[in-house]
């Protein structure tokens, strides 16, 4: 069993509070020092108490999905001797209502690109990577979202 932490913090400051316009940065800390400023989404709370530039948490639950799925993937083309020179996902999230009529992220579409270093494994081995990274994924593995890979990635 392993165990993992954040510090997650939010200060009011001087700004009114009950009348629903504070701000709703605020900071992501990690363990190894990483500060990460965070904030609503602008879909979610409008401009200016949400800060666009700022990480928020659906943008972090796609970008956990796709890095989780991307480390399973590389250890996998590295155990079947492939060499992955680059790998870029431009990963899309879906915020919707679910079947049980609450917002959720409803689904997760990776769409990873793959640069190999040498010959280029078939697609349907590449698919094979993918479905073997997204079985082994620990995030998705926890979550109700459809997390799916796009397969017009996977040539």
């Amino acid at each position: 069993m392993s165990e993992y932490y954040a510090k997650v913090e939010w200060k009011r400051g001087t700004q009114s509070f009950l009348d629903k316009k504070y701000s709703r940065a605020h900071e992501w800390q990690f363990e190894g020092g990483v500060v990460v400023p965070a904030s609503s989404s602008p879909h979610i709370v409008p401009l200016p108490m949400s800060v666009a530039e700022n990480v928020d948490p659906e943008e972090a639950f796609v970008a956990s999905l796709s890095s989780c799925h991307m480390l399973f993937f590389l250890d996998f083309a590295s155990r079947n001797k492939l060499i992955v020179d680059q790998y870029t996902d431009n990963a899309i999230g879906t915020l919707a209502l679910g079947a049980n009529g609450k917002q959720m992220m409803t689904e997760v579409i990776l769409r990873p690109t793959v640069t190999f270093v040498g010959d280029r494994p078939s697609s349907e081995e590449i698919k094979a990577l993918h479905h073997q990274s997204h079985e082994a994924c620990f995030i998705a593995n926890s979550v109700l979202t459809n997390v799916r890979v796009d397969e017009a990635f996977c040539v």
